[in-house]
């Protein structure tokens, strides 16, 4: 599940008015709140008739339920909503079991939960897999791992994720395999709960400084207090006190996050942008300059000590960039500021959702707007890149970052160094 540009309702799920009666069964009552939250919430592209699709699903319940009545199990509901969602046609509404929420709202807010902390890429016609990001501060952090890493083995078994993941829930210690490159390096492992907050990093390619912001989602340094946004500018400063020829903004696998958090990164390139959301009520415009958000003229918010870079500058981006990462690449183009290399993106940029708790401890997004630009032009779906690259993870495992190579080359250097 990508993670889209969001709000979480600060409502409990008990506070929506909700006509169910009482005698109606776990599984209908779930139905009638999601029910609820798309017919009062909705503000997307959509042009489905929303009562007409709740409607067809009660029917589709009733059946899926049979004979159990009043007892029909709120999970006989998951398939009916989520099949009633997909009808919606709108990517940026769809339906969180418990479990799926409970780890939304983990990684959203900056909880902790047992983990490895390294994310993964597959190796076409392999078990094995490649490191594409690892979380600062999880064992895989304290480990070693390193993006590139291809995991061989665990414990001597060849590897599997299916291995990986089953070590994680037991939480013993295990010896992880590896080929870096040409390399075998062998890492000593054990989950734990950690902080799944993965606040932007800097590092350097020669005189070029490469920002890898891997998610927009909120959560704050644990020692200096810093969110996405703070962070962003922190670097760029950083690279600004090194001397860095140029910087390469990569946004591959970002799967979005808080709006706010988005814009006060892009606030660090572009000097001054304004969008304009678009509701059944009106139109609301927010500028962002200089990291300060004001919305309908009132500031709020804001950057300690912004930032801001007019080098040269080049963003990554591929077909998991989404919401929040569309929204920022798509503001270079429109500046002008830099090109856009990669893949053309996920295609939730053009809206923002509501997270609405519901009472068995599911949720649902809800796409509740959409954005334009002030002279009307609608923001698209997907950003289509100014220079076409893809990644390629079996290049990667053995130390050639085709896309990063190609941003280089994009700001004038040859080669890796």
């Amino acid at each position: 599940m990508n993670r889209r540009l969001f709000t979480l309702a600060a409502t409990a799920a008990a506070t929506v008015s909700l006509s169910f009666a009482s005698a109606a069964s776990p599984a209908q009552q779930l139905l009638d709140e999601v029910g609820q939250a798309l017919q009062s919430r909705y503000g997307g592209l959509s042009t489905v008739d929303l009562k007409n699709l709740v409607g067809v699903a009660r029917t589709d319940l009733e059946q899926a339920c049979g004979d159990a009545g009043e007892a029909c199990s709120v999970e006989k509901a998951y398939p009916v909503i989520n099949k009633a969602i997909e009808k919606l046609g709108d990517e940026h509404t769809y339906f969180m079991t418990p479990d799926a929420f409970a780890d939304f709202r983990a990684r959203s807010s900056g909880g902790s939960r047992l983990q490895y902390g390294v994310k993964l890429g597959n190796l076409q016609g392999s078990s094995e897999q490649v490191v594409t990001d690892v979380i600062a501060g999880s064992p895989a952090d304290i480990a070693g791992l390193k993006r590139g890493d291809r995991l061989v083995t665990i414990d001597g078994t060849p590897y599997t994720y299916d291995l990986l993941r089953d070590s994680r829930t037991k939480g013993s210690p295990i010896r992880l395999e590896a080929k870096r490159g040409d390399q075998n390096v062998t890492f000593t492992i054990q989950a734990s709960v950690t902080s799944t907050v993965d606040l932007p990093k800097l590092s350097f390619v020669g005189s070029v400084a490469v920002l890898r912001i891997s998610t927009f989602l909120t959560g704050n340094d644990p020692v200096t207090g810093a969110n996405v946004g703070q962070t962003v500018h922190n670097l760029v400063r950083e690279a600004q006190r090194k001397n860095a020829s140029a910087i390469v903004v990569d946004l591959r696998d970002n799967g979005g996050g808080s709006l706010a958090e988005c814009d006060y990164s892009v606030s660090a390139f572009v000097p001054t942008f304004t969008r304009v959301a678009q509701t059944a009520d009106g139109s609301v415009p927010t500028t962002v300059a200089r990291g300060v958000i004001r919305t309908a003229g009132r500031a709020r918010g804001g950057i300690d000590q912004a930032a801001l870079w007019t080098g040269p500058l080049a963003v990554l981006v591929n077909k998991t960039s989404a919401s929040c990462s569309e929204f920022f690449a798509r503001e270079i183009q429109y500046a002008n500021r830099g090109a856009i290399i990669g893949e053309v993106t996920a295609g939730v940029g053009n809206t923002a959702t509501n997270v609405i708790p519901l009472s068995n401890g599911a949720a649902i997004s809800v796409t509740t707007l959409h954005y334009a630009k002030p002279d009307g032009t609608p923001y698209q779906q997907r950003v289509t890149p100014d220079v076409a690259a893809t990644d390629d993870f079996e290049l990667l495992a053995r130390g050639t970052d085709v896309m990063l190579q190609k941003g280089l080359e994009q700001l004038g250097v040859s080669a890796l160094r």
